[in-house]
């Protein structure tokens, strides 16, 4: 397909973004929802054109700018996946806005939109440096959505996520420095099979680790991450949990395990034990939380950390496991975050112990929370489920002891996330004012509802998500198999415990 779909993708709501700062609050909001309808439209048109076992790379483009600097484009399976979440969930981000934020919309949206434009340009770059700005600048409208629109503690959360996020990201620079030098070429698909020395993957994969593991967030560069989702507005904290987070787990797909494999290999045990103790720490912490937004933050570190055993679980299963775990959690911690803003919108808190009885006057919400609650957990039939036993399935192959561990993950987010559901909709009305509450209005509804099929969807048939993937999965295993750790649970053969007198008669037998 020759024409420049990605390019018109990104062109769309950079356009808009402008636009937006010369138009009033209302063109502004309509404007921004137009752009980003477009922009699905396209996702929907760029699913529909993907050749499935076709090339690894399609609708891709080229255009040099200087030196070994080009405007380089292009997308495989996991890149078209994370662009179609990225381009779904933003409507949506700007309805649940639509009421919410009175202040500054005209530039609020236009943040939103420079958003979205960083976020297809990382997911679709094909050259190093220009990964680095789209990677990079994507900090920047976020900071400000954080820092103009959040909460009270607005400012110490978007500085705390800016440093963060921002320090991480500088040795990676400095590897890719490194790269592009060695291997005279800054193409990411070039680069992809290039070998470097062993000895030298080593600092870089450390390098790239240092920012990938901020953006996942891994522990303990998590802290972050609560307070940032704390203090933003609804629709911040949607597309933060929904697609940013995403970065650090497409970022150790495309760099650090297909380039460094030897490098993946020998490090696992790094991964490996952080995200055990991620998993069973942050549950734990979930589980003491009294503020929604805090506890379904602490959710997605443990979320994460299936996603980045999987990654380096060095097998289908756990790879595409862990693809599967970033798109149902960007889908249903998204939900749940627009669960948590519709009741705050009422109320103005979201202190867990102000509510309760919400399924007696709210019932449709009661019904869909419930829904995102049981596929956060990891019910089958839902979008997690597939994920999560793929991942877990992929690792146990590597390690039984990590799979073990983190299984508990399962059992802690059921007991978290059961006990802020019945707090919150079960029981008796505490107070005039919940009991004032109204049910969901017709665009709430329109904003859970497609996500709530999209949830379904992944569940019952999975294997629309997992086909476009598959091909760049067996590309990709074929690149770091030579690489692949030794794993613990499959049986060997031994040689037997033969008696002295047996052994003794079938050597005479021999000597016959």
């Amino acid at each position: 397909m020759s024409f420049p779909i990605l390019s018109l993708m990104l062109a769309i709501p950079a356009a808009a973004a402008v636009a937006c700062l010369f138009l009033s609050a209302s063109a502004a909001r309509w404007t921004a929802l137009a752009a980003t309808l477009a922009n699905l439209a396209l996702g929907v048109v760029l699913w529909l054109s993907y050749d499935v076992g076709g090339a690894q790379w399609q609708f891709v483009e080229y255009a040099p700018l200087f030196g070994r600097f080009g405007w380089a484009l292009g997308i495989d399976g996991y890149a078209l996946l994370l662009i179609v979440l990225s381009v779904f969930l933003m409507p949506i981000c700007i309805g649940a806005s639509w009421q919410a934020i009175e202040k500054r919309v005209p530039e609020y949206m236009s943040a939103f939109l420079f958003t979205e434009v960083l976020m297809i340009g990382t997911f679709a770059a094909q050259d190093l440096f220009l990964f680095y700005i789209f990677f990079e600048a994507g900090l920047i409208p976020m900071f400000l959505i954080i820092g103009i629109w959040g909460g009270a503690n607005r400012i110490y959360a978007s500085y705390k996520f800016f440093l963060y996020t921002l320090l991480g990201s500088l040795l990676m620079f400095i590897a890719m420095l490194y790269m592009s030098i060695t291997a005279a070429t800054t193409s990411i698909p070039a680069l992809m099979n290039y070998d470097f020395p062993p000895q030298v993957q080593t600092w870089l994969w450390l390098a790239f680790f240092a920012s990938f593991a901020v953006k996942m967030p891994m522990w303990p560069v998590h802290t972050w991450l609560p307070d940032a989702h704390v203090q933003a507005p609804t629709a911040g904290s949607v597309i933060l949990a929904g697609v940013l987070l995403k970065l650090g787990g497409y970022g150790f797909l495309r760099f650090s395990l297909p380039m460094f494999p030897e490098a993946s290999a020998q490090l696992v045990w790094l991964v490996f034990g952080l995200s055990a103790v991620a998993v069973i720490y942050t549950s734990l912490v979930a589980l003491v939380q009294s503020d929604m937004k805090k506890l379904i933050a602490y959710s997605s570190v443990a979320h994460m950390a299936i996603v980045t055993i999987g990654l380096f679980a060095f097998n289908a299963q756990g790879i595409e496991g862990a693809m599967m775990v970033m798109l149902g959690h960007g889908l249903v911690s998204g939900a749940l975050f627009l669960c948590v803003g519709v009741i705050y919108d009422r109320l103005h808190t979201r202190e867990i112990s102000r509510y309760g009885g919400l399924a007696i006057n709210m019932p449709r919400y009661a019904l869909l929370f419930l829904l995102f609650t049981m596929a956060s957990i990891g019910l089958p039939g839902t979008s997690n489920f597939v994920g999560e036993i793929l991942s877990l399935m992929g690792t146990y192959q590597v390690s039984t002891t990590v799979a073990l561990l983190c299984t508990t993950g399962i059992i802690l987010g059921a007991a978290y996330m059961l006990y802020l559901y019945r707090r919150v909709v079960f029981g008796e009305i505490k107070s005039e004012e919940v009991a004032a509450m109204s049910d969901l209005s017709p665009r709430e509804l329109w904003l859970l509802a497609p996500i709530a099929a999209a949830v379904l969807w992944m569940g019952v048939y999975p294997e629309s998500f997992l086909a476009p993937m598959r091909k760049d999965t067996q590309i990709l295993l074929a690149r770091i198999d030579r690489a692949r750790p030794a794993g613990d649970s499959l049986p060997t053969t031994g040689t037997g415990i033969v008696p002295a007198a047996h052994a003794e008669t079938h050597a005479q037998g021999s000597a016959h």
